[in-house]
């Protein structure tokens, strides 16, 4: 029977504000640690968040640069839909594990990937 093991979990509650980033930082980093040898993710339950503002978004940013550190990296679980919006205009939604909002074909395409067609006879722009 294999074994398999959970990741670790840091939960964060109430508003965050810039005072509360170092302690956050460091539970990140020991939850990493406590994770055993070969690491892995830490997820940071974040139901309990009420503010959603950039200094939680600094927070965030700053507690997955601290799991890179120490060699792994943060997944958010349960983020409001404000929070998942906010994180993901701030370009960090992927970096955090946070699911883009909307259907597919609400969404813009990602850059790169659009064929436009020409038919002949079209005027050049």
């Amino acid at each position: 029977m294999a074994a398999f093991s959970s990741p670790s979990v840091v939960v964060v509650a109430g508003p965050i504000r810039p005072a509360d980033v170092p302690e956050l930082c460091a539970r990140v980093s020991a939850a990493h640690r406590g994770a055993g040898p070969d690491g892995g993710d830490v997820v940071c339950d974040v139901s309990g968040v009420t503010a959603t503002d950039l200094d939680t978004v600094d927070a965030l940013a700053r507690m997955q640069l601290a799991a890179r550190r120490a060699g792994g990296r943060i997944r958010l679980r349960d983020p409001s839909p404000r929070l998942a919006l906010l994180l993901s205009l701030t370009g960090l939604g992927d970096a955090l594990g946070i699911q883009p909002l909307g259907h597919a074909e609400e969404r813009e395409p990602p850059l790169g990937e659009v064929q436009e067609a020409v038919e002949t006879g079209d005027p050049p722009l």
